[in-house]
């Protein structure tokens, strides 16, 4: 999805390909105030969606781990005992 500025707003990987964070700032600073407002909010927007997708691939690969065996379950205690021995 392309932003106000012209900056790809997918974020599902942190790579500043266009322009540097420097740029969009002057860009932003440059903005009237209404279309600061609307630029901020399709940011958040993405960025929230962005970290909803990290959690989903994080609770994905947990899943996988479990299923997998790469995961133990056990009460705090028997976690002491295995840290410890």
């Amino acid at each position: 999805m392309a932003g106000i500025l012209g900056i790809d707003l997918t974020l599902e990987k942190y790579t500043m390909k266009t322009p540097d964070i420097n740029t969009v700032i002057a860009q932003f600073d440059a903005l009237p105030m209404e279309e600061k407002e609307v630029a901020a909010a399709i940011i958040r927007k993405a960025y929230a969606e962005a970290a909803r997708e990290a959690l989903l691939r994080r609770a994905k690969a947990a899943a996988r781990n479990l299923r997998s065996g790469k995961v133990s379950k056990g009460s705090v205690a028997q976690l002491r005992k295995d840290l410890e021995g």
